[in-house]
């Protein structure tokens, strides 16, 4: 699936998606550009967000051979990645997560992520912001 028809399901629920970056803005805006991601970008350069979801660098997490293997399949299958100037990449060894907070600012769904590409099922997120009773298909 595209990140269009990712970004179509959250938008047909009543969710606001924020996406963070500890980067500076020209990066970021370099990396929407790119991604076609539409979502609002909320700049943490102190990274204060970051540590209060846990979120740290990992240099054994990033550099791990599974990780580099799937990165290493994704060039052989063509995948293309966001091509970001260097002097824009600060931290390559920053964790991130998939959050969802609901509208009193309480967790309830927290995925940190294990490796760089790892992520919660798309299932899981959208039964968490699926209004009860109201079931999104996929």
């Amino acid at each position: 699936m595209s990140i269009l028809h990712f970004q179509g399901l959250l938008d047909s629920q009543s969710a606001r998606v924020l996406v963070v970056s500890f980067g500076c803005r020209e990066g970021a805006q370099i990396w929407l550009d790119q991604t076609g991601c539409k979502y609002d970008m909320l700049l943490d350069p102190e990274r204060k967000i970051y540590k209060a979801f846990g979120l740290g660098s990992s240099y054994s997490k990033v550099m791990k051979f599974g990780s580099l293997l799937q990165y290493a399949e994704y060039v052989v299958l063509g995948q293309e990645f966001p091509d970001i100037p260097p002097r824009f990449l600060e931290d390559l060894f920053q964790m991130g997560g998939d959050f969802v907070l609901d509208e009193g600012g309480t967790v309830i769904l927290s995925h940190p992520c294990k490796s760089p590409m790892d992520r919660p099922e798309l299932a899981q997120m959208m039964a968490t912001i699926s209004p009860v009773g109201h079931p999104t298909s996929f």
